[in-house]
């Protein structure tokens, strides 16, 4: 109980600190280009300072979340530096939880800089470092950290899938998730303090350990079935690395520069063109998805240059999430049933010197590229293969197809957003998760009430547990663990 008690204080006045460091921080919080309006953040105990002085008025008492027309002045020299909306945030009703204002300016260089310059002259004030101001929310209580991290990919979602994903994130859905682990572990881990520390003379029943052990079972199968998620949410976030591989000369670069809608690589008849790797991150249906170009492969090849080129392309298959196997339409269109496909993909990755385990684990998708060498029954018969693509870079006004079933791919890859059951977006996420359970299943094989320094062990253990979720969303339990041993079983009483 001490040693949670020592890191609780530690916590605290770490907390202390920060927050009575006496600095008033500002920034530009809209981008650093021309535009036609500009937004300047200031934040911290002297906020009302600053806009008195830009204001020129120290006297000036603005109401709360109400937007003024006003005249902004520089404190030293006096002169207006342009004219737009100040809004007032005191705290803690603000997105840092301290006294904030905003002042909405034009946004040239030169009334951005003009600002800045006349903030910089008020007493008390700092420019902010990069990432401050959420800092500042997050050790005010505003934001966990998956609301932090979730707030930086709503900045930079370039797909719609991406934004919604990372909506749902900044807003709580997933914090919320792991809060509720986390307050559920607390409560065992409270539960068994008590128990080891109290069990005799407060006359606590052991039925408690029993129910204990069913809760973390079912915290346990519940963090579990959140990881069987296929890494949806780690793809939608990072994007689907596709690679596009396959012999020489059978339209790798040409599909590319389809999917892209522009001429990414060169292509030519000339065998071997593509030599290193090309990516491009495209926004394909509202997916990210990250392209990649490969040199052509084939075996026994003398060039050096050539043999580089081909060991880059199976290195970035193994780091790839999909696949798609390029190949020439006249080499299989006496294909007639689609085992004899996945027999054909087999011989064609032995071909090409892809050891087969290379692809294991990934979405790999077989198009026939050049149809238009075939006659329209061969097509036809081609198009009846459901595990093949068949496809002409040569008439792009008929993949329609392609198309849809690649994005029909992405969208099993990526999933849906939804707010009931949010997923994992970030490996530390995972892994934080992975020895959160660890924790709990050595707990549950240590653990023995006949064995009173196992116990110790064990409950250990079960704090390490805790912990596990904490380094996610970045709360601190040991004084909640105390506040629930003194809440559910009045020690002391």
């Amino acid at each position: 109980m001490a040693l949670l008690r020592n890191a609780a204080q530690g916590f605290r006045s770490s907390f202390h600190r920060f927050a009575s460091s006496g600095c008033t921080i500002y920034s530009l919080s809209s981008g650093n280009v021309k535009c036609g309006v500009s937004v300047i953040r200031v934040s911290g105990p002297q906020t009302k300072k600053a806009l008195r002085a830009i204001v020129g008025n120290k006297e000036y008492e603005p109401k709360a979340r109400q937007a003024y027309l006003k005249s902004f002045f520089h404190p030293a020299s006096k002169e207006m530096i342009d004219r737009g909306l100040l809004l007032w945030f005191p705290g803690p009703a603000s997105f840092t939880g301290e006294d904030s204002c905003e002042f909405q300016v034009h946004g040239s260089l030169a009334v951005i800089a003009a600002m800045l310059d006349a903030l910089g002259k008020v007493d008390g004030l700092r420019p902010a470092e990069p990432g401050e101001f959420t800092k500042r929310a997050f050790f005010g209580g505003k934001l966990d950290l998956t609301e932090v991290e979730g707030l930086a990919d709503l900045i930079h979602a370039e797909t719609e899938a991406q934004r919604k994903q990372a909506l749902l994130q900044s807003t709580g859905a997933l914090g919320r998730l792991y809060d509720n682990w986390r307050r559920r572990l607390i409560r065992c881990a409270a539960h068994l303090e008590a128990y080891i520390d109290f069990a005799e003379e407060e006359q606590i029943e052991g039925g408690v350990i029993l129910q204990l052990t069913k809760e973390l079972n079912a915290i346990k199968r519940e963090i579990r079935e959140h990881l069987s998620d296929q890494r949806q949410g780690e793809l939608l976030r990072d994007g689907v690395r596709t690679v596009i591989i396959g012999a020489p000369n059978v339209g790798k670069s040409s599909l590319l520069n389809l999917l892209c809608q522009r001429s990414v690589s060169i292509v030519t008849d000339q065998a071997g063109t593509t030599r290193d790797i090309i990516e491009t991150m495209h926004n394909f249906g509202g997916y990210p998805v990250v392209f990649s170009d490969t040199a052509g492969l084939r075996r026994n090849t003398t060039d050096t240059i050539e043999q580089e080129g081909i060991q880059r392309a199976k290195d970035c298959l193994a780091q790839s999430d999909m696949v798609l196997l390029m190949t020439d339409a006249k080499a299989i269109r006496e294909i007639n049933h689609e085992d004899s496909v996945s027999q054909f993909v087999d011989n064609y990755l032995k071909e090409l010197d892809i050891p087969l385990d290379l692809c294991n684990g990934k979405r790999l998708q077989l198009v026939a590229n050049k149809t238009d060498t075939l006659s329209s029954t061969e097509i036809q018969q081609l198009e009846k293969l459901s595990n093949v693509l068949a496809i002409s870079c040569h008439k792009p006004d008929n993949i329609s197809g392609f198309l849809g079933n690649l994005e029909k791919h992405l969208q099993e890859l990526c999933g849906e957003p939804r707010a009931e059951s949010p997923r994992i977006t970030n490996t530390r996420y995972r892994q934080q998760l992975e020895r959160c359970i660890e924790h709990i299943d050595v707990f549950l094989r240590d653990y023995n009430p006949d064995r009173y320094p196992d116990m110790a062990i064990a409950a250990a253990k079960l704090r390490n547990s805790v912990r596990c979720i904490e380094r996610i969303t970045g709360h601190v339990s040991c004084e909640d663990i105390l506040d629930v041993v003194f809440k559910d079983f009045c020690i002391g009483k």
